[in-house]
């Protein structure tokens, strides 16, 4: 399974302790050189600037050119790390794109690539009882994470009916 990723989720995923999800779920994870760039850039927290200064195994860097061959204005919009990912996963063939930015994701999706996002890579991870749903939430909301309140509570009713269903069937 190809998957690329943006900066945020990995971001996120560092300071929430849950970097080590990655390749629980897929293995190997590939960023472009500019999402490595913009997590060694001066306001990154400095542990996650040391983190990919010397990537682990897992996180394969792509430093090769990235182009289009036909032109779009959605793309141009975008911060560097999103496009790259998504001009990535066009030339690698991914599988699966983790975004989180709304329009990132709307230009992804509009490629045909599968797309997730940090919320999506947890409640699979959750699933998979790799974490605890609520707990990993309550430490992304001491982040500067931004979800609606609205999505972060259906998310976690839905967590929450899972493992009584799981218990029940136990």
């Amino acid at each position: 399974m190809i998957t690329i990723s943006n900066t945020s989720p990995i971001c996120y995923l560092y300071l929430i302790n849950c970097l080590d999800l990655f390749p629980k779920l897929f293995g190997q994870v590939t960023l472009p050189k500019s999402v490595r760039d913009e997590l060694k850039a001066e306001g990154a927290p400095v542990g996650l600037q040391d983190w990919i200064a010397q990537p682990p195994s897992w996180a394969n860097i792509h430093t090769g050119a990235l182009t289009l061959s036909e032109t779009n204005p959605a793309l141009d919009r975008l911060h560097a790390g999103e496009r790259d990912a998504i001009l990535l996963a066009r030339h690698l063939g991914a599988d699966l794109i983790i975004l989180d930015e709304k329009a990132a994701r709307q230009v992804a999706k509009e490629y045909g690539f599968k797309v997730t996002g940090l919320l999506g890579l947890l409640s699979e991870a959750a699933r998979l009882g790799l974490l605890n749903f609520p707990s990993a939430i309550e430490r992304l909301q001491k982040t500067n994470f931004r979800a609606s309140p609205r999505l972060l509570k259906l998310l976690l009713d839905r967590h929450e009916k899972e493992e009584k269903a799981i218990e029940k069937n136990a």
